[in-house]
């Protein structure tokens, strides 16, 4: 359930460098020139304005407006997105978190605000890259509008093999006076029987030249989460249905998201603007993860009515645990910039901008526990089960496993708790210069040259902790109340109480496997672009033109540790460091032509990179001399880089509507996945046990790939209709 409320006015479309208000001229035939410049940031852009924005736009474009966003329950800003053509959504713990543009990964993709791209605040990524922002950190409150780019301009960061997502800040109206503008709303969760807080307020005005607009966002829910998962033997040694583990999980995950937004403008003529823009947003989650594994040995047989049966051996085969952490993840934006019209210049435009960005992880701590069952009596169970339970997941029977849902017949047998915290922070530096030329009989030409640095420093710790464990039964620490689920089908027995471990045993002791294991998982990186552009624009009757060129030449250096356990158990500990300087270019070829006022015929030419994921070229080495195992990233690789070839019609109908049709395909060179090679390793005299072939899961590079597809897109408003279904 969501309502909204708005006071003072609202002006649908401001003008980037100017801030101006513009007439909404919805003639398909301004100039292109024209529209490059817009930022629909205003409060509440309309559907129709934002569509003739992607109309006249020189390159491949879709805008969400913050209307359009409001109008459906979308909670972060990866929900936003996912309505967007060509767009899919991964989730996590019930929400959306990773965007994927066209299929690819979602760390192929940048995430900018206000054209300045934002860092990631949590280590996970679907395929490691480590590079891509969870979007579900960002609340839809403060988001003015979002734009996703699909075929990049010089203009723009080339790290967009994907794609980029552009979150534009809201600003305040054009016309003077003051502006509030709200939106709440709430819900209910049943599972667990909590409810749900959602808020976001948008306030200032614009008094003389001076323009202000604060947003403030907050998202507060208690989910739960019923859940069995059953793992699989999958070989050829046990019947197809064959289930290796039962996992009977409940989730209770408590999360306050929150969005601070701050954007101040100075314009004291047409010709001058400087503006200050800031915001911080992020979520503290409290997750607490009640499991009960059923682990089977393996011992399959299949009955003439087609259950399954199989053992279960004592201590070990049934177990209760808990997960109880909290997280916090976090960005902070920082911008101070401005842009000016130099007359003497001949109408030069320069804009120019410092920014601060900076993605946090804190996890104050991450308690694991597992009490193992021991039954009373006989040493060995037996379970019978059939694939028939909802969704085919196993429901089953258990003889031989007296009161195992008792916690007085479990013990602890194991704890562990983990701290980590990282962070990862950019200083960038942009100028940028547009000058109208008149050159031949084309018009609204424009040259646009522009430089920009980058300087980035990104450190990832964490630090396990482990204890002395005494014989402590369950009952010491469990609650009253018997957890059922899936109309009473499977049984968790009680919850563990989270915290009481914690208060009991206190936050643990670092022993040596512990300095291992934080050594192991420790970066240290530095990488520095920079990066210079020019482009041009122009129309030739009713074609339009894009070209340019964009180089960026990347330095990056790294520190890590090798680490592990040589053959006689005696841990090690040696730093490592690699460094890696490359240059790229990145040319793009655009054209736009207009068949009919309201149909578009597109075809373009684009290239973009995808640097090394932090982790695919960590050095640090993770090794296991007892089995021979060695994971490590690949300081080797080489960034991914893409030729992208589009070809687009669209046809606009009333109402901001759009069919469209489109091709892409995209020559992907040096593409990274990951591997498992056998190796003898340069540097194995480094290592306690010598030269010997190791198994080496790592990274490497696929010299060609590419990805092809097509995008279909219909959206229409059915206007006529009677009473409340007309539009």
């Amino acid at each position: 359930m969501r309502g909204t409320a708005a006071a003072g006015a609202e002006q649908p479309l401001a003008n980037e460098r100017t801030g101006a208000r513009k007439k909404s001229d919805a003639s398909p035939r301004s100039p292109m020139k024209t529209l490059e410049t817009v930022h629909v940031t205003a409060p509440h852009t309309p559907a129709a304005i934002a569509r003739l924005t992607q109309q006249s736009a020189p390159n491949l474009i879709n805008i969400r407006t913050d209307l359009q966003i409001r109008q459906l329950p979308d909670t972060n800003t990866a929900e936003a997105v996912r309505r967007i053509p060509g767009i899919s959504m991964e989730t996590d713990e019930g929400e959306g978190r990773y965007i994927n543009i066209r299929g690819l990964d979602a760390d192929l993709n940048s995430t900018t605000y206000a054209g300045v791209l934002l860092l990631p605040t949590n280590n996970a990524s679907p395929f490691g890259g480590y590079r891509n922002m969870a979007l579900d950190s960002i609340p839809t409150g403060f988001i003015g509008a979002i734009k996703v780019t699909k075929s990049n301009l010089p203009s723009q960061n080339a790290e967009a093999l994907g794609g980029t997502i552009e979150i534009l800040p809201k600003t305040a109206p054009a016309r003077q006076g003051f502006f509030l503008d709200g939106d709440v709303g709430g819900g209910y969760e049943p599972l667990r029987g909590t409810p749900v807080h959602m808020f976001s307020l948008t306030g200032g005005g614009r008094f003389g030249p001076l323009s202000v607009a604060l947003t403030a966002s907050n998202h507060i829910d208690s989910r739960g989460i019923d859940d069995v998962e059953p793992a699989y033997f999958n070989d050829s040694a046990h019947p197809y249905q064959a289930v290796q583990v039962i996992e009977q999980r409940d989730y209770e995950l408590h999360r306050r998201r929150h969005g601070y937004a701050l954007n101040v403008t100075y314009q004291p003529n047409e010709d001058n603007e400087w503006y200050l823009r800031a915001f911080d947003a992020g979520y503290t989650e409290r997750y607490k993860r009640q499991f009960m594994d059923i682990t089977l040995d393996g011992n399959t047989t299949v009955s003439g009515n087609g259950t399954l049966q199989d053992t279960l051996t004592f201590p070990g085969a049934i177990t209760k645990s808990l997960r109880d952490e909290q997280e916090t993840s976090r960005e902070r934006f920082y911008m101070l910039g401005g842009n000016n019209t130099l007359g003497i210049l001949g109408g030069t435009a320069i804009d120019y901008h410092v920014a601060y960005v900076e993605g946090t992880y804190n996890k104050p701590f991450d308690y694991n526990s597992t009490f193992t069952y021991n039954p009373p009596s006989a040493p060995a169970g037996t379970i019978t089960y059939s694939l028939n339970g909802p969704g085919h997941v196993p429901v089953y029977t258990i003889s031989g496993a007296p009161d195992y849902l008792d916690p007085a017949n479990y013990t602890l047998s194991s704890l562990v708790n983990g701290t980590q915290y990282n962070f990862d922070r950019e200083m960038s530096y942009a100028l940028n210069s547009t000058t109208p030329v008149e050159w031949g009989s084309l018009t609204d030409q424009n040259l646009r040259f522009g430089v920009s640095v980058e300087r980035r420093h990104k450190r990832t710790t964490a630090q396990p902790y482990s204890f002395n464990l005494p014989a402590l039964p369950l009952t010491a620490v469990s609650g009253s109340l018997q957890e059922i689920y899936y109309d009473g089908i499977y049984q968790n027995g009680v919850d563990i109480i989270p915290g009481a471990l914690q208060r009991i045993f206190g936050q643990g002791t670092i022993a040596p496997g512990d300095q291992v294991s934080g050594a192991q998982q420790y970066l240290d990186t530095h990488e520095d672009i920079y990066a210079a552009y020019g482009e041009y624009t122009g129309t030739w009757g009713k074609l339009g033109i894009l070209g340019g060129v964009r180089f960026e030449a990347t330095r990056d250096r790294s520190d890590a540790f090798s680490a592990g356990f040589d053959s006689n158990g005696n841990p090690f500990i040696y730093p490592i460091n690699s460094s890696h300087s490359y240059r790229n270019y990145f040319p793009s070829l655009q054209f736009r032509y207009e068949l009919a006022p309201d149909l578009i015929l597109r075809a373009a030419y684009s290239s973009t990179i995808a640097r090394p994921g932090f982790n695919q070229q960590n050095p640090a080495l993770a090794i296991d001399v007892g089995s021979g195992i060695i994971t490590t990233g690949n300081p080797n690789l080489k960034p991914a880089t893409a030729n992208s070839f589009d070809f687009d019609i669209e046809k606009y109908l009333p109402d901001a509507g759009i069919i469209s049709v489109g091709v892409f395909d995209k020559e992907l060179s040096n593409y990274i996945v990951p591997v498992e090679t056998t190796q003898t390793l340069p540097n194995a005299s480094q290592i306690p046990g010598g030269a010997i072939p190791y198994h080496v899961f790592t990274f490497e590079n696929v010299s060609y790939s590419w990805a092809r597809g097509l995008e279909l897109n219909w959206h229409q408003e059915f206007r006529g209709l009677p009473g409340w279904l007309d539009g």
